[in-house]
């Protein structure tokens, strides 16, 4: 396999795990009525699924095999 069919193959793969992290089960899990540090659990949650995903994307496309 190529070097480009790899990470091809990785960037699609966390694209359907963002697919997952913002589907509607995952996202009744964190509809609660609590905070984190002072922001609703809902929001803390996709702004850190956001991050970690745009944090490994760049992980997955700056990577040497």
């Amino acid at each position: 396999m190529g070097e480009f069919e790899t990470r091809g193959q990785r960037l699609i793969a966390l694209c359907l795990l963002g697919c997952l992290l913002f589907n509607y089960p995952i996202l009744a899990i964190f509809n609660l009525p609590g905070t984190v540090l002072g922001i609703p659990v809902l929001y803390a949650w996709v702004f850190g699924a956001w991050a970690a995903l745009i944090a490994l994307m760049a992980w997955a496309a700056e990577r040497k095999d």
